[in-house]
């Protein structure tokens, strides 16, 4: 009896024990793994785009006038040297003051009376011709009898060609006094709607330099425009290129010709894009937060055909992904699982379910994964976003296999 209770009690402390021990075991923390493996890795850089139509052409007034409605609206197609666009007469005079009135009808009483003593000039060197004229007749005849001396018949001739000549000046200034009287009662004309555009005739019609579509209208309405008032925007809109700002430090790693991704553009799939042009210039543009920043224009090609992309227009907004690297053999780890030990790199590596902490080299990257360099070999299990109770020599459990 003595030395069964003494192995009843051995085997119940040995249970206890046990139980003590499994219950203080560690349990494993359950995490998320990842295998280290080669596949195609891109780094990108993502930017808010503009389409426009490559060569746009603005037809503007080429004179200051009156530009009558313009009928035609936007989308409209036009053909080159054919389309009329606008229209344009001249203007009504404008309105004058009282001072500006009683100048103008000073200016007609002066040129009035200005063309009536051209018109005494004028009768004045019609009687003195006359007079002129019946001497040399005299003069002539007298000679023919040799009365008079050749030199007195040549006076007389003289005398007759001077008064023509004066009668021509008087005739071409009275010419002169009739125009500046025209001009002066020209000044009184009111802008009644009788100028020269009233009856329909029209003196200059604006055609479209260019076959293509209107794309915009910037005066549709009548009204007198200064010389160069913008009138109408006219372009080819199935020959689009995509505009996108960068900042100046992502647009120095982009490269003429490099591919690129055109998304959101509101259909699918997603449109292919290369490079065509980097402005050599930066422009300041203010953030949504206030910040100053200096921008890039990088222009891009559409590669797909037009068909695919017809619904686009002129000045639709697209979101742009250029490629600016890639590696289609690269050895990756999910960005999720590295973070920063002092001044490097590292990940927790799974080895036979417990995570050790290991100091990873690594190349460039993009928002998903990271090209490896050194410190992983190409199939080992990596902790992605390993939480504070993943620690180096910590047993891990994989929670996949926990849902299993």
């Amino acid at each position: 009896m003595k030395i069964r209770s003494i192995v009843t009690a051995v085997v119940a402390g040995g249970l206890a024990a046990g139980v003590i021990g499994f219950l203080m075991w560690p349990e494993a923390v359950p995490v998320d793994t990842a295998k280290v493996a080669r596949g195609d890795l891109a780094v990108t850089v993502s930017g808010e785009g503009v389409t426009r139509v490559r060569d746009m052409y603005v037809v503007s007034a080429p004179i200051a006038g009156r530009v009558l409605r313009i009928e035609g609206h936007v989308g409209d197609s036009v053909i080159a040297g054919e389309t009329i666009l606008a229209r344009i007469e001249p203007s009504d005079p404008v309105f004058l003051d009282a001072r500006s009135r009683s100048q103008a009808e000073s200016a007609v009483r002066a040129a009035d009376a200005n063309k009536r003593l051209a018109e005494a000039a004028v009768t004045r060197a019609q009687a003195e011709l006359e007079f002129t004229r019946s001497e040399l007749d005299r003069a002539e005849a007298l000679a023919a009898r040799d009365t008079i001396s050749p030199r007195a018949l040549e006076r007389a001739q003289i005398d007759m060609r001077t008064r023509q000549a004066v009668l021509a000046e008087a005739a071409a200034a009275l010419r002169v006094r009739t125009f500046e009287l025209e001009n002066a009662r020209a000044m009184l004309m009111l802008p009644d709607g009788k100028g020269p555009g009233a009856n329909g005739e029209c003196c200059i019609v604006l055609r479209a330099p260019v076959s293509g579509n209107v794309l915009q209208i910037m005066r549709e309405s009548e009204g007198v425009v200064p010389v160069g008032t913008p009138l109408i925007e006219i372009g080819n809109p199935t020959d689009l290129e995509i505009v996108v700002d960068l900042l100046s430090q992502d647009a120095v790693r982009v490269r003429e010709g490099a591919p690129a991704a055109i998304e959101e553009w509101g259909g699918e799939p997603a449109l292919n894009a290369l490079v065509r042009r980097i402005e050599p210039f930066a422009f300041t543009k203010i953030s949504a937060l206030g910040i100053e920043e200096q921008r890039v224009n990088i222009i891009l090609d559409l590669a797909d055909p037009p068909d695919m992309w017809r619904p686009l227009g002129h000045g639709y907004r697209v979101e742009a992904r250029i490629e600016l690297w890639r590696d289609s053999a690269a050895l990756t780890v999910p960005v999720s699982a590295l973070f920063r030990t002092d001044s490097a790199w590292s990940v927790f590596v799974v080895e036979n379910g417990v995570a050790r902490k290991r100091a990873v080299e690594i190349g460039r990257r993009n928002a998903v994964a990271a090209q490896v360099i050194s410190g992983i070999e190409e199939g080992e299990t990596v902790v992605v976003h390993p939480g504070d109770r993943v620690d180096d020599g910590v047993t891990v459990v994989d929670r996949a296999t926990l849902i299993d």
